[in-house]
């Protein structure tokens, strides 16, 4: 996507589909993922003047929005409004052809044959975390592992991921 200035139907027209997805595959109501999904295109709405192109591609900015009114949700829905940021999913610190081949679910293919290359207990921490959206508390506990040992572990695992990525070209 280029970086000239779009509209909010534009940006509709095209990460519209991106996001719902995105949100359905985090949020188990339908009516809450609904709900979410609207609140994204209200605040891309409100917000679009503020978008910077020198900052970032429009598809990193849509993402962004969408990723932190996803976690807004969990934080009210799960009574943690002072959860750290740094536990939450990164955004990515990729190319925007490459988070727009994310967001159009090309990738896929790629991660899913990078997954089953991990030993299975890296394998269920990035599920655990990144599929079905757990803390770090949530995975240690999960997997009657420590909290440092959890956050250990993702931080091995994604660098490894990133390498098999990095080696199949991506």
């Amino acid at each position: 996507m280029n970086r000239e200035r779009m509209d909010a139907e534009t940006l509709y027209t095209e990460y519209g589909d991106k996001i719902r997805a995105y949100i359905q595959s985090r949020v188990r109501s339908r009516h809450d993922a609904e709900d979410l999904f609207s609140s994204v295109f209200l605040k891309i709405t409100e917000h679009i003047g503020d978008y910077d192109p020198q900052k970032a591609a429009y598809s990193t900015w849509v993402y962004t929005i969408t990723q932190n009114t996803v976690r807004d949700y969990f934080r009210r829905s799960m009574g943690k409004k002072d959860t750290e940021l740094n536990e939450e999913l990164p955004i990515p610190d990729l190319h925007a052809d490459v988070e727009d081949k994310i967001l159009r679910g090309e990738m896929l293919e790629k991660l899913a044959q990078a997954l089953e290359q991990l030993p299975q207990r890296e394998r269920d921490v990035i599920i655990l975390r990144y599929y079905k959206g757990f803390s770090p508390k949530e995975i240690a506990d999960a997997l009657d592992i420590s909290y440092a040992n959890a956050r250990y572990l993702q931080s091995v695992t994604l660098k490894k991921m990133r390498l098999l990525l990095e080696a199949e070209g991506f």
